[in-house]
């Protein structure tokens, strides 16, 4: 079901029938909450046991599905804006443990979240490991300075090898940290979270989600 979180922005929220084990924050790709998202907060509620929260990464803005309006908009957003609702997310949860999950621009703001002691473990697939030059506006940061000053042992990194938005040497960077990094060799951007896409690999997809379900798991009791 839809939720407003107390900063006024948008958010998908789903809490199991039973006591859930955790409780999950989704951030979003590009394109943001749409019925991709409601089906992953039902599924990681349903099959992870998980109370999860997926957020809207552009509230107020009415984008459509046109990329390169999203991609303009980008520059204006603020992690500091974006961060506060990630964290108002793992209060709607209603739980004490909170893990992190995010794709594409989503996995970028999960290394930007290793800064908030929030969430005990992140999962980021495929996110920007330094800002793309067109999305550099004045309310950034850089994910690699974030990993550094904040939780990197926290953070679980899903790259394909082929992805042009995680280039070799900034992979170097990234395995230079605390964060572990698993890469998939065959994969390209986006192959994980959304089965209508050409780059998508259902084999690997399906271990990636089986490597983050442990990580954030990990967090439990710990």
């Amino acid at each position: 079901m839809r939720i407003t979180l107390p900063s006024g922005t948008e958010a998908e929220f789903e809490r199991p029938a039973e006591q859930p084990t955790m409780g999950l924050v989704i951030a979003p790709d590009i394109f943001g909450l749409r019925p991709l998202y409601d089906s992953m907060v039902a599924r990681m509620c349903s099959v992870w046991n998980m109370s999860t929260v997926a957020v809207e990464p552009f509230p107020g803005l009415d984008l459509g599905d046109d990329i390169e309006a999203r991609m303009a908009a980008v520059a204006d957003l603020r992690d500091a804006d974006h961060l506060r609702d990630l964290e108002e997310a793992a209060e709607a949860t209603g739980c004490d443990t909170i893990g992190l999950i995010g794709f594409c621009m989503g996995g970028m703001y999960c290394f930007r979240a290793a800064t908030c002691d929030r969430f005990a473990r992140i999962a980021s697939f495929y996110g920007m490991i330094r800002v793309p030059a067109d999305w550099n506006g004045e309310g950034h940061g850089e994910p690699l300075d974030a990993l550094a000053r904040g939780h990197d042992e926290r953070v679980l990194a899903i790259i394909g090898d082929l992805d042009p938005y995680t280039p070799p040497d900034d992979v170097a960077a990234l395995e230079a940290t605390a964060a572990t990094v698993v890469r998939y060799p065959e994969a390209d951007h986006g192959f994980a979270h959304d089965a209508l896409r050409s780059a998508h690999r259902p084999d690997d997809a399906a271990d990636a989600f089986a490597r983050a379900e442990q990580w954030l798991l990990g967090a439990v009791g710990a």
